[in-house]
């Protein structure tokens, strides 16, 4: 038993010589190409990386922002669908599911496309035209899938809650809407939130489709930084490069995640 539970640390131990390498080997290269551009060997891939590199940074951050305008409809949406999930009326239960298992299965790239062509290009208030821009139908097409997921999240929170729960609720006269207000939901709080970060974890990833569809995110400024260099060094660094940033941001949600997990297994 005591092995068992000293497992997952050694495994943890384990893995931060990995962790650290991996630092390690990030910011010797980062030091090598500041070397080479005080240097003056503006030439090599390294060099052009440098030079690269505040807008690859700054394009990141629009791949950031879709992401979390995405995972934050899918989860409002999630929530009622979730509830949906569970109702005492049949037709509701089987519609809500239809929905959840079309954009559960659905291919993430399909759904980008279809939410690019469905949505218009510019919409008529009056007037007046405003444009609809090709960044909010990728976030809205990453948030359909999202609330589908999170739906089957909550629904198996509600679920993993004990029935006696809501019969001693029952007996105490709350009503259902209460009961889910004050009971059922803060318990279903710490069991969402892993697989929920999970979640947007992976439609952060997904957020690199949206250059397929002409969003100027992290990948499209990689290309356009390959095509200009034309350099077959530089692509295969510029391309570890857009690995490496994604890599930045998802792997502290993963770490934390793991961490929240490990804390109600032992609560």
């Amino acid at each position: 038993m005591a092995t068992d539970t000293l497992a997952p640390a050694a495994r943890d131990e384990r893995r931060r010589p990995a962790t650290l390498l991996a630092v390690v080997a990030v910011a010797a290269l980062l030091a090598l190409a500041e070397h080479e551009v005080v240097a003056g060997r503006f030439h090599t891939a390294l060099a052009a990386l440098v030079t690269w590199t505040p807008a690859l940074v700054e394009s990141l951050w629009v791949n950031v922002e879709i992401s979390l305008i995405a995972i934050a409809l899918g989860t409002l949406a999630g929530l009622v669908l979730g509830v949906l999930l569970v109702s005492p009326l049949w037709p509701v239960r089987v519609v809500t599911r239809a929905y959840v298992q079309v954009f559960r299965n659905a291919p993430l790239l399909v759904l980008i496309y279809f939410s690019t062509y469905v949505f218009p290009f510019e919409i008529d208030i009056g007037h007046v035209s405003l444009p609809f821009p090709d960044w909010i139908k990728v976030t809205l097409g990453l948030a359909l899938p999202a609330s589908a997921n999170f739906a089957e999240i909550f629904r198996g929170a509600i679920q993993s809650i004990p029935h006696a729960q809501w019969d001693a609720a029952r007996s105490l006269a709350f009503s259902r809407t209460q009961i889910f207000r004050w009971i059922i939901l803060p318990q279903c709080v710490r069991r969402m939130l892993p697989p929920w970060m999970n979640l947007y974890a992976s439609i952060t990833m997904a957020t690199a489709l949206a250059s397929l569809v002409g969003v100027h995110d992290l990948l499209d400024t990689a290309q356009v930084a390959s095509n200009t260099v034309a350099r077959a060094d530089f692509t295969v660094v510029v391309y570890f490069t857009v690995l490496g940033l994604f890599f930045v941001y998802c792997y502290p949600i993963a770490r934390l995640t793991r961490f929240i997990e490990k804390r109600h297994a032992f609560s």
